[in-house]
């Protein structure tokens, strides 16, 4: 049996509750702690005759691996890997489907609040390479505050590579965030009609060249002010609001 992943923080135990109750094998609350937060999350657990431990916080920061845990760990079973494979089948059963790929973003507390806001925005799964890149780790999982439930995370062994299948394969079209030479403003690109997939890169480099190679266009953000540059989860969020909101018109 594979080792147990662990998640905390209330949002992340509650909405893994709400979602996939069945995943979740222990839990373990602070020892004393007693609050309607708290209680939220044990009445979620009771129908499934989930475990409970109360547990010492030294213990709750030794499962979590931080002491930012709230007082809730879940010891929860590991869900599979998804790779390519499952994003050629989530193509095929979905009506034009919004993607977000992020290029060797490797900060686990930046990719969890990219998995938040995709989440919000509607995005039916987050392309990763499986190298140079940030992972579901426990951090992403309680940043992303239930939106890794919500959302699937596929992890591709070359992301140029697996960009240049669906578009050829699936005509998704691929956008690029970067400021260049044929760079458009992001509200003059259309997102509707066909499967889009946005492009977000790492924020000391931007996208790789065999990136950008495979983007049909490349947007940026205006900005009215003199700095020139976002956190690459802020920069997600306003581009993938741009495209809801045009998808949703």
């Amino acid at each position: 049996m594979a080792k147990p992943e662990y998640y905390y923080g209330v949002h992340s135990v509650e909405s893994l509750l709400e979602l996939e109750p069945e995943r979740v094998l222990t839990l373990f609350t602070l020892k004393g702690r007693d609050d309607h937060r708290l209680k939220r999350v044990l009445e979620l657990a009771e129908p499934f005759g989930v475990s409970v431990q109360q547990a010492s916080r030294d213990k709750l920061e030794k499962l979590a691996g931080l002491p930012f845990h709230q007082g809730v760990v879940a010891a929860v079973r590991a869900h599979p890997t998804l790779n390519e494979q499952d994003l050629e089948l989530l193509l095929k059963t979905s009506n034009q489907p919004l993607l977000l790929a992020l290029d060797q973003v490797t900060d686990p507390h930046n990719l969890g609040a990219c998995i938040r806001t995709a989440a919000a925005m509607g995005v039916e799964a987050v392309i990763v390479p499986r190298d140079r890149s940030a992972s579901l780790t426990p951090t992403a999982r309680k940043v992303a505050a239930g939106g890794a439930e919500k959302v699937k995370f596929i992890q591709v062994t070359n992301l140029a590579r697996t960009l240049g299948q669906i578009k050829e394969e699936f005509n998704v079209r691929v956008v690029g965030t970067m400021l260049d030479d044929k760079a458009l403003p992001i509200q003059n690109f259309d997102f509707t009609g066909t499967p889009v997939c946005v492009v977000m890169g790492a924020e000391d480099t931007g996208l790789r060249p065999i990136t950008q190679s495979q983007c049909d266009q490349t947007v940026f953000i205006p900005m009215a002010g003199n700095l020139q540059s976002l956190n690459v989860s802020v920069a997600t969020g306003m581009a993938l609001y741009e495209a809801c909101r045009q998808r949703n018109v």
